[in-house]
């Protein structure tokens, strides 16, 4: 992603920050349109057939539209310019919201393990061919809006939580329409909790996932994929000037927006000139090899 500290490209990157956000709302606006609606169908139809894996896809899809709602409010609030006191701006808000929505996702699928196992113990009749069409039509949803949200997966950790969420989502709608077929010509009534189970299991795995990302940007880890210590060697082989590199800092700001701070020590006097060769080199080198584009370097 492109962002705010390259002077000579300010208006362009603004231009293309403006695009790409404006392209984000949309398609967020179009999946939250179409499995908002498809939610409450999930709900309505869970409880006419008695299904409780058609409830607790519902709950899946529920997690899909909080998680779509939330980053749709955080990227109106991430466009909000910088201030005295934020000097970032507001971009780690769509990091804050992806890691109440993992905290929110904890709490559905433990009310659907506890459900499916009280459901196992006491099993209850499901209407299997009601169950198999609004299985149908959420799977058809899940496919249509994982192609909406498709293509902005790369920038946004919001957007690409929500692009995978859709895919386990339409693994489980697959299997409830499976389940459906095997419960409309069998009677199995206990393979309806034993799917719910299965599901809330994908649910579980995916906002773990959420969770220690969201978690690892908001304590200013390193970004998945940089070592501190390979930037260290890269930067060393390839500036033959600098003798060491201290005090080094990398962190996330959001999706895919990298800082770094360090402390680079010179060899011999060197002249003026050479000093800002020196910097426009260790600039140009973390950016091309790294992606960090924002950089204080302090030079001895």
């Amino acid at each position: 992603m492109k962002h705010f500290h390259r002077p000579k490209q300010t208006e362009s990157i603004a231009d293309e920050l403006f695009e790409y956000k404006s392209l984000e709302k949309k398609k967020l606006k179009v999946a939250l349109a179409i499995t908002g609606v498809t939610m409450f169908v999930e709900i309505i139809g869970g409880m006419l057939t008695n299904s409780l894996a058609l409830i607790s896809d519902a709950g899946h899809m529920f997690t899909h539209f909080f998680a779509l709602a939330i980053s749709g409010i955080a990227l109106i609030c991430a466009d909000r310019p910088a201030c005295h006191h934020r000097t970032f701006g507001f971009y780690r808000i769509e990091i804050l919201a992806a890691f109440f929505n993992s905290l929110f996702i904890f709490a559905i699928t433990a009310w659907i393990f506890i459900e499916g196992v009280h459901r196992i113990i006491h099993p209850k009749t499901v209407i299997g061919f009601e169950m198999f069409i609004i299985a149908v039509i959420g799977l058809v949803v899940n496919l249509i809006t994982a192609v909406i949200l498709h293509g902005a997966t790369k920038e946004s950790l919001n957007i690409k939580s929500a692009f995978v969420h859709m895919l386990a989502d339409t693994f489980s709608s697959v299997a409830i329409v499976i389940g459906a077929i095997i419960i409309y010509f069998t009677r199995w009534n206990i393979v309806d909790p034993i799917l719910s189970i299965a599901i809330a299991c994908i649910i579980l795995i995916w906002g773990w996932g959420l969770f220690r990302d969201s978690a690892n940007i908001l304590l200013e880890a390193a970004p998945k994929g940089i070592d501190s210590d390979k930037v260290r060697k890269v930067l060393m082989t390839q500036v033959q000037e600098i003798e060491e590199i201290t005090d080094m800092h990398i962190w996330e700001i959001t999706s895919k927006m990298y800082s770094m701070t360090a402390n680079v020590k010179i060899k011999g006097d060197g002249k003026c000139a050479d000093v800002k060769k020196i910097l426009n080199r260790i600039k140009h080198i973390v950016n091309k090899e790294f992606d960090i584009e924002h950089t204080t370097i302090e030079l001895d």
